[in-house]
């Protein structure tokens, strides 16, 4: 067998599981943004009335493939902070000097961060700060389940064995987001991104759908 005809192979079925991911990316993310359009119009008169600034939040990404994209969340800081004390953190969590399970769970989020508001606390708390991402999932940008989005300083801080979690969409929620996240370090968070990666069905897909809102409840999902 040529390599032409192993490489047809492996890649077809690969892409016939990516058209039925973005049909049902596409799908749920509509129903979902139509059954959370009160509940975001409620959270956006909240964010506006409790804290001085824009309510969506607009923040450049790192996609598949490397791409940036502007991903979208409700604000949940103070404009004009200082992030300084949080790319400390990440850093340190990204070179491996801590390897023990973040507190809170919170592997990408400072506990305790003197940037997030009150209301903003209960928004990350509960997720719901994530729901204007359901526009970047209709865009393309991201995916239902996918990888956590990274910052761009943050990606380049990945060693080489984690960078194939690049080859496919970033999501909403993900493998490790709902692996017992509490309990992991970011290593093991990472080694659960590439494996998402290297094994992306639409089984997998689902079954990690289905654990997401149980993992909501556990506060287990990023």
């Amino acid at each position: 067998m040529t390599d032409i005809a192993a490489r047809k192979q492996v890649t077809v079925p690969r892409l016939g599981q990516e058209a039925v991911k973005r049909a049902l990316d596409i799908a749920l993310a509509s129903m979902l943004l139509i059954v959370a359009s009160p509940l975001l119009l409620l959270l956006w008169g909240l964010v506006r009335s409790t804290s001085a600034g824009p309510v969506l939040f607009r923040q450049e990404r790192v996609g598949r493939d490397m791409r940036p994209f502007i991903m979208l969340k409700l604000r949940t800081m103070h404009v004009d902070n200082d992030d300084k004390a949080h790319r400390a953190y990440v850093t340190s969590m990204l070179s491996g000097e801590h390897e023990a399970a973040a507190p809170n769970g919170a592997l990408y989020k400072l506990v305790g961060d003197p940037r997030v508001t009150s209301l903003g606390a209960w928004l990350r708390r509960t997720s719901l700060d994530e729901l204007p991402q359901l526009i970047n999932v209709l865009r393309g940008d991201m995916s239902l389940v996918g990888p956590r989005p990274m910052l761009p300083w943050e990606a380049e801080l990945l060693a080489e064995p984690y960078r194939p979690r690049f080859t496919v969409k970033p999501g909403m929620t993900g493998l490790w987001q709902v692996s017992g996240r509490s309990r992991l370090s970011m290593r093991t968070a990472l080694e659960l991104d590439v494996e998402y990666a290297r094994h992306p069905t639409v089984l997998v897909n689902l079954s990690i759908l289905a654990q997401t809102v149980p993992a909501l409840f556990r506060g287990g999902a990023s």
